[in-house]
């Protein structure tokens, strides 16, 4: 029910599916029955602690997409329960029932050796879902941009100031945009024989942090400073930030992986190629 589902959805719907949509909010959801036929969406409360109604759920389904994730912790929400556990549990209950295929969206720089503990706990997912039920496939797209995603929302925000903070402006990422990665898990699910395959999804260019804040301040006519923020200054700003009962604009993790290698496909596994569609502009849209 969030930002990507909601898209998943209506790509899901226009092909007959017969969607089954676990959110810790059902209420807050009911908008995304007017996305689709009547009958066509079912919504159903769920919690971590409770896995019994997305088993009944999983019972009745040939195919399970896994789109839980978090960009930060918090006190009710930890990495590894979220990105490691969840996924694990979800797999064990696919090898149960009657399962054709597993999607789990990961994301792209998942990695066991990354100092970052959002990273370590993507890997973690995947191997996990994978160990469980051999009928999953990996998704594991880079910045994922569209009306409601938190990263060109954040920084239109920022432009209330002249100076807009960045770190690491020279850090690469391949943004792509929503409706493509919900276009590429419809196909991920078509696909035969696909079955323990990692798909990494890239947009249509690869772009450095600064330049995409330009970007973004660009397309709402704003002309503002970017200033590339030392990666010790913004270590000492997300942990002080860290302690203050708000979102934070940067923790100390995402810190570690703007301190590691670009976030770009990779090129060791399946790309939207293989899924034979072909990325949308990010500049256009």
């Amino acid at each position: 029910g969030g930002f990507i589902g909601r898209y998943l959805v209506r790509n899901l719907t226009k092909k007959n599916f017969r969607c089954i949509i676990p959110t810790r909010n059902p209420f807050a959801k009911v908008y995304l029955k007017t996305q689709a036929p009547p009958g066509a969406i079912e919504i159903i409360k769920f919690s971590q602690n409770n896995f019994d109604e997305i088993k009944n759920a999983i019972e009745n389904s040939d195919v399970v997409i896994n789109l839980c994730g978090i960009l930060f912790e918090n006190r009710k929400q930890k990495f590894d329960t979220v990105h490691a556990d969840i996924p694990e549990s979800i797999a064990k209950l696919c090898s149960q029932s009657n399962v054709k295929k597993f999607i789990h969206v990961s994301a792209l720089g998942a990695n066991k050796d990354s100092k970052s503990r959002y990273q370590q706990s993507k890997f973690l997912g995947e191997e996990r879902a994978i160990n469980n039920f051999n009928k999953t496939v990996i998704i594991r797209p880079s910045v994922v941009i569209g009306t409601e995603d938190n990263f060109t929302n954040l920084f239109a925000k920022l432009a209330l100031s002249p100076i807009i903070p960045v770190v690491n402006t020279n850090y690469k990422f391949e943004p792509i945009f929503v409706n493509d990665v919900a276009k590429a898990i419809l196909k991920a699910i078509e696909m035969k024989n696909n079955e323990g395959k990692i798909y990494e999804l890239g947009g249509s260019k690869v772009i450095s942090f600064g330049d995409m804040v330009k970007l973004i301040l660009s397309t709402i006519g704003k002309k503002r400073m970017v200033a590339d923020i030392p990666m010790t200054l913004a270590k000492i700003q997300s942990s002080l930030l860290g302690i203050l009962p708000i979102d934070p604009i940067i923790t100390k993790d995402q810190c570690l992986i703007l301190s590691e290698k670009d976030n770009v496909v990779s090129g060791d596994h399946l790309t939207l190629k293989d899924l034979n569609i072909k990325p949308t502009d990010i500049e256009k849209e």
